[in-house]
């Protein structure tokens, strides 16, 4: 077999196509505008990504400063459908724009979660957990323990 010359060359369409077609990757202004967000991250994405980069929460991979749609988000993760959004003070200012940001992913089949910086940077422990809630790690209740009811049962009726 030889190769096509460069011009008979066509690209297969695959199921990464509508991946990357929600992901604006196809729109350089975007994709600039996103690797500019990475370099110049806040303390919080910072302290966040180091509980997330390389699988380290719940095996689940996130990518940062992603382009969705006309949006970039924080941080998401495409096997979960789960969006992270960092709110510093000027995210009061913008309500209704990030009401509408999230009204679109969610419509798009993305959960999304927001945390103040200042609660990523104080209460670590406490996002992590909000986080593993999400991604169905840890249930919302836990289950009860028969061991501590029977002894209790018995002692009574005795």
């Amino acid at each position: 077999f030889f190769p096509l010359p460069w011009r008979e060359r066509v690209r297969v369409r695959g199921r990464d196509d509508k991946r990357d077609q929600m992901a604006g990757r196809n729109n350089v202004e975007s994709t600039a505008k996103a690797r500019h967000l990475r370099r110049r991250a806040t303390d919080a994405e910072k302290k966040l990504w180091e509980l997330l980069r390389s699988r380290q929460l719940a095996a689940c991979k996130f990518r940062r400063q992603v382009s969705l749609g006309r949006f970039i988000v924080d941080l998401v993760c495409f096997e979960k459908r789960l969006v992270l959004e960092l709110d510093g003070g000027h995210h009061q200012a913008q309500a209704a724009y990030d009401e509408q940001r999230s009204t679109w992913l969610e419509s798009q089949g993305f959960r999304v979660l927001r945390f103040w910086n200042h609660q990523v940077l104080t209460e670590p422990a406490a996002v992590q957990e909000a986080m593993l809630l999400a991604v169905g790690v840890i249930p919302l209740t836990p289950p009860l323990s028969r061991q501590g009811r029977g002894s209790e049962y018995q002692e009574k009726r005795r």
